[in-house]
């Protein structure tokens, strides 16, 4: 089965603007794709990085549930180091894209959160991004320990 298919099982839909997987998980499924600026239609897509793995998708949507966009906008606000981290992140994503406007996926202009699940592709797809790391150090596990979400 190609990495095309085994991310459109994952999503349970096609990927749109796949360009190709960029991190695996230890069973050496796909965990996070690379996204081309402009999907099949030539629209915008914003994210480059995405995560298609369901155990993650699923703790990181339960973070969010539970308040982690605002607490970790907060933290980026408040903690110079994550500032920076969400400065740098920026800027690198813009150099990655330079077609589209903006940030990382999940940030606004005005420096808030949108969505963690961004953050933490960003950090597996570019590690040292010490935001998205700091969001993915509250998934325990990180990966399932019982074998590989996607089959």
């Amino acid at each position: 089965m190609s990495d095309r298919e085994i991310v459109e099982r994952q999503l349970g839909r096609a990927p749109r603007a796949f360009l190709r997987v960029v991190r695996r998980c230890p069973y050496g499924k796909p965990a996070v794709t690379e996204q081309s600026p402009f999907d099949e239609s030539g629209a915008p897509f914003p994210t480059t990085y995405y995560l298609t793995c369901r155990h993650l998708v699923a703790a990181l949507s339960r973070l969010e549930a539970a308040g982690g966009v605002e607490r970790w906008t907060r933290a980026a606000e408040e903690d110079a180091e994550l500032a920076a981290s969400l400065r740098a992140g920026n800027e690198e994503q813009r150099r990655l894209r330079p077609e589209l406007p903006g940030g990382i996926g999940g940030a606004t202009r005005g420096g808030s959160l949108k969505c963690l699940h961004a953050h933490a592709a960003f950090a597996l797809a570019r590690p040292g991004y010490e935001l998205g790391e700091r969001i993915l150090a509250e998934v325990d596990p990180l990966w399932p320990a019982d074998g590989c979400c996607s089959g």
